[in-house]
């Protein structure tokens, strides 16, 4: 194993946004278990701690490639398309125009029925990004098409987090 390798490398993995969750689960496991730092005592401290580094390296790899959003993050930057969050909020109209549209609908949402519609709303557009991202990254190499979905879908995730606020504080337990 190398620190330098690439996350899917690291696993053994195919450099792909579909991933069978199950199967990366299983590698960290197994990963995890060979680099584990108990597993290393008594070896000395150098080994011990280069055992610290990969299993640092090893848990950091598997949060961003469970992550199905900081997966696709990811591959995109390894395909020379960087999402850049903070610089680039470049977003197609139709979709500005929707935004404007969910903060009207939570601003005027008054009651349960109403939120859980919205929520439903922006979780459906939600799974169709991350579709998006899957066809552009897996089936037709689109990375920068990829990118966009990518830059929304960190609004989608910031927005379905105001819409949880909304209701805790309308309907608090």
């Amino acid at each position: 194993m190398n620190l330098s390798s690439d996350d899917f490398s690291l696993f053994g993995l195919p450099e792909r946004y579909r991933l069978d969750r199950a199967d990366l689960d299983a590698r960290w496991k197994r990963l995890a278990a060979q680099v584990h730092p108990d597993r290393h005592v008594g070896q000395g401290a150098g080994t011990q701690a280069q055992a610290m580094q990969w299993a640092l390296r090893v848990n950091e790899a598997y949060r961003r490639l469970r992550d199905p959003l900081r997966r696709a993050a990811y591959l995109c930057e390894r395909r020379g398309v960087p999402i850049e969050a903070e610089s680039n909020t470049r977003m197609c109209s139709a979709f500005l125009m929707e935004q404007m549209h969910w903060r009207e609908s939570l601003d005027e949402a008054g009651d349960e029925e109403s939120i859980d519609r919205l929520h439903a709303e922006v979780q459906a557009r939600q799974r169709g990004l991350f579709e998006t991202v899957a066809r552009a990254l897996d089936d037709a190499p689109d990375a920068p098409r990829a990118a966009e979905a990518v830059r929304s879908l960190m609004f989608v995730a910031r927005f379905l987090q105001d819409i949880e606020r909304r209701r805790d504080a309308l309907f608090p337990l």
